[in-house]
């Protein structure tokens, strides 16, 4: 079942011990369009520090869901050193919060145990890609370069295709022949955690209507001037379609491909 994301925004998260606060943002990675991690505000109980959450440990969601559950205690969670989350996320820090839990990350190849990454230094830093790849994490043991593991500028920057659904919505949309509106919200798969569509608002452009886009029409995103390029014209756009927030959408069904 797809879900609004913002549906999520303040649904609490059930430790395996208790409430260990309410969900404030999803970080998805802008390449595969997959949610990767739960941002929880803590409340009172830590102080309103806010941690993350992989969303791979967590239950699967449904339409009327009212609670969150994650695989954890409290205890785990507070001692997490996610805690206190500012972004943008490095990878070295998502790789300590997965150490931390003793589950392998979502970036490992699938059934692979957790292995500790404490062996496992950053090499001195390396140059930044052209392109903007993601940093690089070293895989030589620490044993052969005869010191403590560091950590290198790169990592500090942060994944730079770790991104923040709270921050893309209001994000204007282009067609390839002129503006359509704006992100309103976006759809995501409540058992897998992946973006399934965009919900894009046109009332700018087509007067109350709110259509689906798949995140296959986006050509490229410019960050900076929050702006969401599709590879579709404005035609192409007004076939989408129609979002209408009292239907279901269920994503297996062919209706929505």
């Amino acid at each position: 079942m797809l879900l609004r994301i913002s549906s999520l925004r303040g649904l609490p998260i059930q430790a395996r011990d208790g409430t260990i606060g309410s969900s404030s943002d999803v970080l998805f990675e802008d390449d595969t369009w997959q949610a990767r991690w739960l941002v929880v505000d803590t409340g009172s109980w830590l102080m309103g520090r806010k941690v993350l959450l992989p969303v791979s440990h967590t239950t699967a969601l449904g339409a009327g869901d009212e609670s969150i559950a994650v695989d954890l205690t409290k205890q785990q969670v507070e001692d997490s050193p996610g805690s206190g989350v500012d972004l943008p996320v490095s990878r070295q820090m998502e790789t300590l919060v997965y150490e931390a839990y003793r589950w392998a990350p979502y970036w490992s190849p699938p059934g692979m145990p957790f292995v500790s990454t404490a062996a496992y230094p950053v090499l001195p830093a390396a140059p930044i890609p052209a392109a903007g790849g993601a940093p690089v994490l070293s895989a030589t043991p620490a044993a052969a370069q005869g010191s403590m593991p560091t950590v290198d500028e790169n990592e500090k920057r942060g994944d730079p295709h770790l991104r923040s659904a709270d921050e893309v919505a209001g994000y204007y949309i282009h067609a390839r022949d002129g503006d359509i509106g704006h992100v309103e919200d976006m759809l995501v798969e409540g058992s897998d955690w992946t973006i399934g569509y965009f919900i894009v608002d046109t009332k700018n452009w087509w007067p109350g209507k709110m259509v689906l886009v798949h995140p296959d029409w986006i050509e490229a995103v410019s960050w900076e001037q929050r702006l969401v390029h599709l590879s579709r014209s404005r035609d192409e756009v007004k076939m989408a379609p129609e979002y209408d927030p009292s239907q279901p959408i269920d994503s297996s069904s062919r209706r929505f491909g």
